[in-house]
């Protein structure tokens, strides 16, 4: 367990108790890796911090990390990036569920109509951070940023993709990019992706421009299902997909490596300003818990935390991004003793 930073420190450990009402087997090892341990001593990563991790532990759970204190970001980027690029996580899983009509922006958003998965690329694209500046301000700067696709990490994320929705029953893979201006990467997408789907009888491939998906997401998200893209676009249309369900606070997320150690966490932000006043949503985090339980085999204990969070929206227990007047704290109570209960009936 890494809480990170900001309201990290909050919504990871009420997560934490709703996962042990659980009564799943799984014990947790607190790192203190976050900007005050970067601010007292200089470390964002202790050596052989990430090969420690995959030796000794079976998942990682962390929340936000960022600090103004901290103006280069150096300690989140080497933290979160790094465990996503130096650990091989390459698919980010997002989950979008909206849980109650009353949470979503749409006037006739319903739970059965925002129901899909997003998988995103999450250790190639332009996030490698490959490029450069050449005449630097000066009225003739130039800036590169390259947009890095390989054969193996395109086809593996296509493939996770596809094993998703034939695990969870889904019907539909549609693979987002804008081949029609990025050619050469869009080009590899498109073929990698023609290639994989003939090995998948039974589940439809379709494709869309990135712009046109997030007019789809707006219009029409009841028709999706699973959702496959690279690292920057899965980046950008997981916000708009959150909005759907109800914001930030809501949203889960996994990053996935396939019979490896793989990390959980929520997506929303350290948010500086609402640090100690007990309104940070823990929702999201406590999802990105359920998330990992399922990742580790408990999926009974899974399904019973994504119980008790229905039960909180629907009996209106909601911080107030969603609406709502209680707490975090308030709020992750509620929803472990609605966990325990599940268990215990």
């Amino acid at each position: 367990m890494v809480p990170g930073d900001g309201i990290g420190k909050e919504v990871i450990p009420a997560a934490l108790d709703v996962i042990r009402a659980t009564g799943a087997p799984v014990n947790f090892t607190e790192f203190d890796w976050s900007a005050d341990r970067y601010l007292k001593d200089g470390t964002t990563v202790p050596p052989d911090g990430f090969e420690m991790l995959a030796r000794e532990f079976d998942a990682i759970f962390v929340g936000a990390l960022g600090d103004p204190r901290v103006k280069s970001n150096i300690h989140a980027k080497e933290i979160l990036l790094g465990m996503r690029f130096k650990m091989d996580l390459y698919a980010n899983v997002r989950p979008v569920k909206l849980l109650d009509a009353a949470l979503c922006p749409l006037k006739d958003g319903t739970p059965e109509r925002i129901d899909f998965t997003v998988i995103r690329e999450n250790t190639e694209g332009v996030y490698m951070d490959m490029g450069g500046s050449f005449k630097k301000d000066t009225p003739d700067e130039v800036a590169t940023q390259e947009d890095v696709n390989t054969r193996k990490g395109v086809e593996r994320v296509i493939r996770y993709a596809f094993e998703y929705a034939r695990k969870h029953g889904r019907k539909k893979v549609l693979m987002a990019d804008k081949s029609n201006v990025m050619s050469y990467a869009g080009g590899l997408w498109q073929r990698v992706f023609q290639q994989v789907a003939t090995e998948y009888t039974g589940i439809v491939p379709q494709h869309m421009y990135v712009d046109a998906l997030c007019l789809q997401m707006v219009r029409e998200p009841e028709s999706l299902d699973v959702i496959v893209t690279n690292n920057m676009f899965g980046d950008i249309i997981t916000d708009l997909a959150a909005a759907l369900q109800g914001g930030l606070g809501m949203a889960a997320s996994g990053n996935i490596h396939p019979g490896r150690i793989s990390m959980f966490e929520p997506v929303h932000g350290s948010a500086p300003p609402l640090v100690g006043k007990n309104v940070a949503n823990p929702m999201g985090a406590i999802l990105s818990g359920a998330m990992m339980l399922e990742h580790l085999g408990c999926g009974a204990e899974a399904r019973r935390v994504e119980s008790a969070v229905s039960a909180a929206v629907k009996a209106k227990m909601l911080t107030p991004d969603v609406g709502g007047t209680k707490g975090t704290r308030e709020v992750a109570e509620w929803i472990g003793k609605e966990t325990a209960k599940r268990q215990n009936g």
